[in-house]
């Protein structure tokens, strides 16, 4: 199999102990090429230090909704001036992770959406796809995006949607990022929309170290583990796992700009 993992946190302390052989591994079954996504301004500098450290290693930047608290106004300053300085690198690849985030009741929903539309522009003007978190707010979200028409599409990240919302997206230039949670037999809901979404939607990830698959429970995510995801999805679909791979792959480089695998 080929795989692209679309969405990885590597830089995260939870790494630092064995990178390198994780890295070494997932190589060795088949995925190719892995992204991974800056959530706050503190830690751009380290991602951009561990993508040019290995070569299918590539890197997009924003500020996740999440992080809100952590976030100043001249953090959008900084993230069009990184995004400038790095225009056209062939390292930098997307705009992300950011988006919208219903579920942390927390989480102020004005200064998520001035957050997430801020990006959008950038998104639009350096014309990188975005990356987006988008947790029960897919109505805000999709309202928001056919206002703003990202001119490169990109990915909704661990989607969750209904084949309903999957189709706006798809509208809107939209992949479907797929990992750990349509594995788990309880998604019930989650594994019926995944069985319809035509092939050319989907794109494969595992938000390293974050949302473990069902056939690893309780575990660091890990991108070794995609194939697994991959295996599990396909026969979800009722197809072979290098069906799915190749697919998803195809999906990925298309929208990264980046040579068929």
């Amino acid at each position: 199999m080929h795989l692209i993992d679309t969405h990885t946190h590597l830089d995260f302390p939870d790494f630092d102990a064995d990178r390198a052989a994780v890295l070494s591994s997932s190589r060795e079954q088949g995925v190719e090429k892995l992204v991974v996504l800056g959530v706050h301004q503190a830690n751009w500098q380290r991602v951009w230090d561990l993508v040019q450290s290995e070569d299918r290693l590539y890197a997009a930047c924003g500020l996740h909704p999440v992080y809100l608290a952590e976030h100043r106004p001249e953090h959008l300053g900084e993230l069009r001036d990184w995004l400038q300085r790095l225009a056209g690198h062939p390292k930098l690849c997307a705009v992300g992770e950011f988006g919208l985030d219903y579920f942390l009741e927390q989480l102020d929903r004005a200064q998520q959406q001035q957050l997430f539309e801020a990006q959008l522009k950038l998104a639009n003007e350096f014309e990188l796809p975005a990356l987006l978190h988008v947790r029960r707010a897919h109505a805000a979200t999709i309202a928001t995006l056919k206002r703003y028409k990202p001119k490169r599409g990109g990915i909704i990240h661990a989607f969750a949607g209904s084949y309903e919302e999957a189709r706006e997206y798809l509208k809107l230039g939209f992949k479907l990022g797929l990992g750990g949670a349509p594995t788990w037999p309880q998604a019930l809901r989650l594994r019926k929309v995944v069985a319809q979404l035509p092939l050319e939607a989907i794109v494969l990830e595992t938000d390293s170290p974050d949302m473990a698959p069902a056939m690893h429970p309780n575990q660091r995510n890990s991108p070794q583990y995609l194939p697994d995801i991959c295996i599990a999805l396909a026969e979800l679909r009722g197809i072979s796992a290098e069906e799915l791979a190749s697919a998803s792959s195809r999906n990925a480089a298309a929208l990264f700009g980046w040579a068929p695998a």
